[in-house]
Order: structure tokens, then sequence, then C-alpha cells
């Protein structure tokens, strides 16, 4: 069926969008950003689709060399967008980020959970979600959290940002050659064992901005 990208999409995406006007304003945020990224990922999969008849349909060179690149600048374009534009806030970036990333996974699992729909398995399911769903989100999550930085730092801005797209493409399709070679349970692992510790990091890093604000407040108010 040509459409069903778009039928999935749609069927995603009006229930999405249906709820935003029921959410409070920080969760609503975070479900727009997960719409943005399930366009993204609509977006891209028509782009992949052309630029992997170009090469002549040759799916492994296209899928770790090609697709890394094209999906870490589309998802990392909004994030940009808003940290330049709007906020540089960190922990907004980050759960915005993560958001994109989601949103990008849940479309593409689906839509490659119907074209594939007779070799799937509960084994399949549990490597998309914790491998694809977290690369998506890891990367974009790295892209948002360093953007927060660079950007107050004008001289860093431009190499910053091209590092940090860099990061994500290396970590991406280091990612897709692993799951594709013999070495297939080291790249379900790589995504794992790299969201723990930015896990720690990111809690670490609250509990830091909350000790330096709570001496703030503490003379800010009257005795």
């Amino acid at each position: 069926m040509d459409n069903l990208s778009y039928i999935v999409f749609i069927c995603i995406i009006v229930s999405f969008a249906l709820m935003l006007p029921l959410m409070e304003k920080k969760a609503r945020g975070v479900v727009a950003f997960m719409i943005v990224g399930i366009f993204s990922c609509l977006f891209v999969s028509e782009l992949n689709n052309v630029l992997l008849r170009s090469f002549h349909n040759d799916m492994y060179y296209v899928t770790t060399t090609i697709t890394p690149v094209t999906e870490e600048i589309v998802k990392a374009i909004p994030v940009l967008y808003y940290a330049i534009v709007i906020s540089d806030d960190r922990r907004t970036l980050i759960g915005y980020s993560y958001a994109v990333g989601v949103g990008f996974a849940l479309l593409e699992n689906i839509l490659i959970l119907v074209e594939n729909i007779y070799d799937v398995s509960i084994f399949w399911a549990l490597v998309r979600g914790f491998g694809s769903g977290l690369v998506h989100g890891v990367c974009t999550v790295a892209v948002g959290y360093g953007i927060s930085y660079i950007k107050k730092r004008r001289k860093l801005f431009w190499c910053g940002t091209f590092a940090l797209l860099s990061t994500a493409i290396i970590y991406h399709a280091t990612y897709n050659l692993l799951v594709q070679s013999d070495l297939q349970y080291a790249g379900i692992l790589l995504p794992i064992i790299t969201y723990i510790p930015l896990i720690l990091l990111l809690k670490k890093s609250d509990a830091s901005g909350d000790k330096r604000e709570t001496p703030q407040k503490a003379e800010n108010d009257p005795a």
C-alpha cells in the first residue's frame, strides 16, 4: 500500500493533536515536540526512500552511512530552533529533545512493524523499544543538552553545533552498524549502557543546580 506511511501518521498524529488543548502548559510542550518528532520521521522516511533508490537499494550501505546523517540533522532542527529563538533552559531542552526522539522512534517502529508484520516477534519489539527508541532519544538529548552550553558562547556556537551533530551521527551509525553485524547484542546494549550514565549525569546536574539556587533564595528572603 503506497500510502501506508501517511495512514499510520494520520492515525497517530490526530490523537496526539486532540490531547493538546486539554493539557497543562509543560505537558503540552512535551506532547507538541513528540508530534514534531513524528512529523520528522515521516519526512525523513520519504527522503531516505529517495536516497535508497539513488544508491541502488543497498540497504546496508544506506542505513550505516546515509540515514544517520539525515535523521540526526532533521531531528536536531526543531531543538536548535527552540534553543536559539525561544529558550535555552537546559531542563526544558532535555525534555523537549527526548520527546522529539521518542516521537521519531514511535512512528519509525510502527512503520517497520506493519511492513514486516510476519517476521516480527516479542524479541524484535524489545530490541526496537530499548534499541531504536533509546538511540533516537539519546542522540537528540545530546544535541539539546550541548546546545544549552554553547549557545551562550558565540565563538564556539558553529563549531560546537557541528561537533554535537557529528557526535549524534557517529553514535547512530555505530548502532546501525553493530545491529547488522555479528556483534548484534553489543549494538542492542550500546544505547542501554549509554542511557544509564546519561540519567545519572542529569540527576547530578539537577542536584547541583538546586544547591546553587537554595543559597540565592535564602539571601533574597527577608529576615
